[in-house]
Order: C-alpha cells, then sequence, then structure tokens
C-alpha cells in the first residue's frame, strides 16, 4: 500500500480517495432520491382532504430545536475532522460522540413529533399530504439512525485500532454524510414547516 505523505490522513492512499469518490456517487444518488420525495411532497401539500393541514399541525418550537440540534453536530463533526488531521484522536472522538449525542436528540424530538401527528390523527393514511409528509421526514429519520449507528460503528474501530489511514479515511467519509443529512434537514426545515406554517 502505497502512502502519499503529502495528502491529509484521510486521502493518503489510492484507494482511501477512491473510495471517498465513490461516496460522492452515491451522495448523488441520495441527492436524486431525496429530491424526488421533495417533488412528491410539493405536488401533494394541498391534498390533506379531511384531514389537516401543515398550518394545523406544525409547531416551530420543535422544529426550531430540532434544526439547532442537527446544524450544531455539524459543526462538531467539522471539530471532529478538524481534530483528525492534528492527530488528535481523543478530541476527536471527543466531537464525534458529541455529534451523535446531538443526533440523538434530534431524532427523539422527531419520534415524539411523529407521535404527537398520530395523537392528533394524522397518520400515513389521513392524506396525500399526510403520506408524503411521513415519508419525507421517516426517510430523513431514517438517515439519521443509520447515522447514529455508523458513527457508533466508528468509534468503536477508533477505540480498536486508532487513527491510521483505514479508521480516518471512513471517519472523514461520514462527515460527509453527516453533513449531507444537515443540508436536507436545511431545505425541510426551509420548504416543508416554514412554507407549512405560512
Amino acid at each position: 500500500m502505497k502512502i502519499d505523505a503529502t495528502q491529509p490522513l484521510e486521502y493518503g492512499t489510492e484507494e482511501n480517495r477512491n473510495r471517498i469518490f465513490g461516496f460522492w456517487l452515491f451522495l448523488g444518488a441520495e441527492i436524486a432520491l431525496f429530491a424526488t420525495l421533495f417533488t412528491v411532497y410539493f405536488v401533494l401539500v394541498n391534498r390533506f382532504a379531511s384531514g389537516p393541514s401543515g398550518a394545523e399541525i406544525f409547531e416551530i418550537t420543535p422544529v426550531l430545536l430540532e434544526t439547532f440540534l442537527l446544524l450544531t453536530s455539524s459543526f462538531t463533526i467539522g471539530l471532529a475532522v478538524h481534530a483528525m488531521r492534528l492527530g488528535l484522536k481523543k478530541q476527536m472522538m471527543i466531537f464525534m460522540v458529541i455529534t451523535l449525542l446531538l443526533g440523538a436528540g434530534f431524532l427523539g424530538i422527531e419520534i415524539f413529533e411523529f407521535f404527537t401527528y398520530v395523537h392528533e390523527g394524522v397518520t400515513l393514511s389521513t392524506s396525500a399530504f399526510s403520506s408524503s409528509l411521513f415519508t419525507l421526514l421517516g426517510t430523513h429519520g431514517a438517515h439519521v439512525t443509520f447515522g447514529l449507528l455508523w458513527g457508533t460503528a466508528i468509534l468503536i474501530q477508533l477505540k480498536k485500532h486508532g487513527l491510521d489511514h483505514s479508521t480516518a479515511n471512513k471517519s472523514f467519509i461520514f462527515s460527509l454524510y453527516w453533513h449531507f443529512l444537515d443540508v436536507v434537514w436545511i431545505f425541510i426545515f426551509s420548504f416543508v414547516y416554514l412554507k407549512g406554517l405560512m
């Protein structure tokens, strides 16, 4: 395995560079997935039949809290990557743990929100609007859940194997995934919740 010392640790081998490139291609497919879900939502947003509209069920406080938690987690994962590039494994792991805790807090609020909607009589089958809303939010929530499991697995590998080209590459790719989830959430916050509250 040829190591390029002029590159950051996560890019240090050709295999690592190929993995990062491959992950960018994967994110392209994820963009297509979420673009489709947003399109479906925008087509069906006003088709709530006898069920409530977004303006009737959305509450700004939990959404602002979710946004704060997820955007802060984007900052902390950036700090984790910075610490990784400085070779500070302990600090990197601390920032990754904070990132995952913030992500878990986000997920907890989103699950509570889903229970609130169901309690108010809004389910997957209430209307076309509710179906598209639950599908979009549920898909994003499933991605966050996967991210929490993935990040935990990387922390275990860092603890076991230390900071090397392999764990640095995995951690960097995870950070790309986490930033992607934050970008998707900004679109959900802006075009689903804020627009729905107007």
